[in-house]
């Protein structure tokens, strides 16, 4: 389980989803991808629009005649991972264009490295190929050139991140994001559904819903109906559940018509997954983040999601040390984690980011007092985790596979795990015969802190 921004680099992204091999002349084009699963998103339309004009893409910086890097500005320190990964780009490869989050900053970025070819903000697709011409331009062959149906993906074949909208009208003080990505965009529902059907046609075996704020999903287009798709979070859910992938649901915020997810998660349609940013629990905590403060109401919700639909995982992020943040405040979220007992939990000490209003207020806790409240938060989430997941020794489950290493062990996921952020199962015997993306039934036989471990079900 991970309790930090899933914002880990590789040197360059993954290979696409497809074998090839450049031809001769052909120009290449590497993408390194930070931040979070909707940057990812973006990455992988950048790619796809290229390898349709032509562009092979490289998994390293010196097959690259040029290298794209999609930033994050969520942080503070996650400013300074893109500059640190815009020089490295720049000293393995030279030339680099610079988009994402962190490139509504420009003048960020080129004060600390004037020597990048472009600068683009995020989802500026057109603006972003517009510069890769500029630099490497296009030499396209349309006898040579094809294109996967399903685009070129990041993640491996078996599971794909599909975002249904863009933005968010929410005003969290701690919060840049609608600066930098505007108020919430919503794509219509039956292009999100054709996209998914693509995805399942070519092997995708997990859909993984994303947005900045997927309960919201089609507010701004008032759920409008086109081609017997409704936008609406629920009228999707229940679509994408009918094309026979696991569905996980990132980003949903506590609305009331939440609630009406959980018998789609009953019945079997979506997974009986719930990914919520809570945030904190006390309520004048809440009330200067700017969140709704009804963290009792919450707990009342939660039971009852938890009786309609008993298997259902629940994953969420806190902030602890946000400024005014009290002793007694601080007492208060441990108290409310003894009572909701999540079963995935991440924690953020607060940082001041540019531009955030968090920032001008008062009472800023002090770092060490940060650091301790962090220490004591996750001490009590790790509690929480371990005690469920020996719950689960002896029972039957389905997993997925995301790997089998060369010594035959497979790295799974179970239907409360989301890949990178949450837990494995491992199966550590008795995996001949088993692929990546496979999605079997194993026994738990034992359990750890975050992890499982189990073996293929005799029976099954």
């Amino acid at each position: 389980m991970s309790t930090n921004p899933p914002n880990l680099r590789p040197d360059l992204a993954p290979a696409p989803r497809f074998d090839e091999r450049p031809r001769d002349g052909q120009p290449t084009i590497g993408m390194v991808s930070l931040g979070c699963p909707k940057a990812l998103v973006d990455s992988e339309r950048i790619l796809t629009r290229l390898r349709a004009e032509g562009y092979a893409i490289s998994p390293d910086y010196a097959g690259a005649d040029a290298v794209i890097v999609n930033t994050c500005g969520f942080l503070d320190s996650a400013k300074a991972e893109s500059l640190e990964a815009i020089g490295e780009a720049l000293s393995e490869n030279g030339r680099v264009i610079v988009t994402g989050c962190l490139g509504a900053e420009p003048d960020y970025i080129t004060g600390a490295h004037p020597s990048v070819l472009a600068v683009t903000g995020p989802h500026q697709y057109e603006q972003v190929l517009d510069a890769v011409h500029g630099a490497v331009p296009p030499s396209p062959d349309p006898f040579i050139d094809l294109l996967p149906a399903s685009g070129v993906k990041l993640t491996p074949r078996h599971y794909s991140y599909l975002k249904i909208s863009e933005g968010c009208n929410h005003k969290c003080k701690f919060c840049i994001i609608p600066d930098m990505r505007g108020k919430l965009v919503s794509r219509p529902a039956h292009a999100v559904m054709r996209e998914a059907e693509k995805l399942v046609e070519a092997g995708v075996r997990e859909l993984l819903v994303i947005s900045q704020d997927t309960s919201a999903y089609g507010v701004d287009i008032k759920h409008a109906e086109t081609k017997g798709h409704r936008a609406h979070i629920t009228d999707l859910a229940r679509d994408l559940g009918s094309l026979g992938a696991w569905v996980r649901l990132h980003y949903v915020y506590p609305y009331p018509h939440v609630r009406q997810l959980i018998p789609l998660m009953a019945e079997g349609l979506i997974l009986p997954y719930l990914d919520i940013p809570f945030q904190h629990a006390h309520p004048d905590t809440l009330k200067r983040m700017a969140r709704p403060a009804a963290a009792a109401k919450t707990l009342d919700e939660i039971a009852a999601w938890r009786r309609d639909c008993p298997d259902i995982t629940l994953r969420s992020t806190f902030i602890v040390g946000f400024p005014g943040e009290t002793e007694q405040e601080f007492q208060t979220l441990l108290d409310w984690m003894d009572e909701a007992q999540l079963d995935r939990v991440g924690c953020f000490q607060y940082e001041n980011v540019a531009g955030a209003r968090s920032n001008d207020l008062p009472d800023h806790v002090p770092d060490e007092v940060k650091q301790d409240r962090w220490d004591r938060f996750m001490e009590k989430a790790q509690a929480i985790s371990e005690a469920k997941l020996a719950a689960k020794v002896g029972q039957r489950i389905d997993v997925i596979i995301d790997d089998i290493d060369e010594d035959g062990i497979a790295t799974c996921r179970t239907k409360a795990d989301a890949p990178e952020i949450d837990g494995n199962l491992f199966i550590d015997e008795g995996t001949e015969g088993l692929s990546v993306g496979d999605i079997v039934t194993v026994d738990v036989d034992e359990a750890g802190e975050y992890d499982l471990w189990g073996a293929p079900s005799p029976n099954a």
